[in-house]
């Protein structure tokens, strides 16, 4: 086990994603005899099969369905480490937040505001995301620190500080019936034929149940609301990318949520430490 080599395992990735040799090969820009061999040796030093090899194709096998989540997890923590040792080796000292793009806008722009005004906190550089992503930039390494909403995003894992808790609203068309109300309620929007509800992507990747358009991105789902397919259910702070033709109403019985500043658990950094402080305070 100890002679195990990223190589190897970024190898085992890529076949174990493609379920096919000679596409595993092509997308890494090798031969496939020699990533043959490589599957060959891994398996020999783990002393299991990790693939089932037949006329039908390449399946995994359980030890192989084990060391898929182990190896992720592990080229993770090297590129992680890669990315913060570099960091910390600038001469300037840097901090990267990622943040969904229009996400707490106002919160994330005082932090920000109040961060350059305090010499404990080197330079922050924001890393736009899209909805979801900023458990895997942290977890990579790609980012120190995170804005995120509890209880939507992935935070296991992660130390948080809370920065803000509020309600949520609807976005709506402007042309639509409901732009007229005052408020709304979560089970009058999720039962509107011509205007259904947005689904986003699960912590696991998969999609609710609904009539509603699978959407990811944040121009998507803005995209479809101004042309009336689609709503969507938002913390109140992240509509600061609304368009013109969108209509925000607060939606009554919708659970709070809280905007949080998350790190990696564990974490020693003093920079990531001094701003963690300042997020407790910024919005009190």
């Amino acid at each position: 086990m100890s002679d195990l080599e990223t190589r190897e395992l970024r190898y085992f990735l890529a076949v174990a994603d493609e379920l096919h040799f000679s596409r595993a090969a092509d997308r890494l820009g090798i031969a496939q005899p020699p990533l043959s061999r490589a599957i060959q040796r891994l398996e020999s030093r783990l002393g299991v099969k990790v693939f089932e090899r037949d006329r039908r194709g390449v399946e995994l096998t359980g030890a192989g369905r084990v060391l898929v989540s182990e190896a992720r997890m592990v080229i993770e923590a090297v590129e992680a480490a890669a990315h913060r040792t570099r960091r910390a080796g600038s001469p300037r000292g840097q901090l990267v937040l990622a943040t969904k793009a229009g996400a707490s806008l106002e919160l994330l722009q005082r932090l920000l505001e109040e961060a350059a005004k305090r010499s404990d906190i080197p330079d922050i550089e924001v890393l736009l995301c899209e909805v979801g992503e900023q458990a895997a930039l942290l977890r990579g390494g790609r980012a120190d620190v995170a804005i995120m909403h509890r209880p939507v995003d992935d935070l296991d894992g992660f130390d948080t500080e809370d920065m803000l808790a509020e309600g949520q609203v609807a976005i709506v068309p402007a042309g639509h019936f409901l732009a007229t109300r005052t408020h709304v309620t979560l089970s009058l929007i999720q039962d509107i034929p011509d205007l259904p509800l947005a689904r986003w992507p699960k912590l696991d990747g998969s999609y609710p149940e609904g009539p509603g358009p699978e959407v990811r991105t944040q121009s998507a789902i803005a995209q479809l609301v101004a042309l009336g397919k689609a709503l969507l259910v938002i913390p109140a702070s992240s509509r600061a990318w609304q368009w013109p033709q969108h209509v925000a109403i607060p939606v009554t019985d919708a659970a709070a949520v809280t905007t949080v500043l998350a790190w990696p658990a564990g974490s020693r950094s003093a920079d990531i430490g001094a701003l963690a402080r300042l997020a407790a305070e910024v919005d009190r």
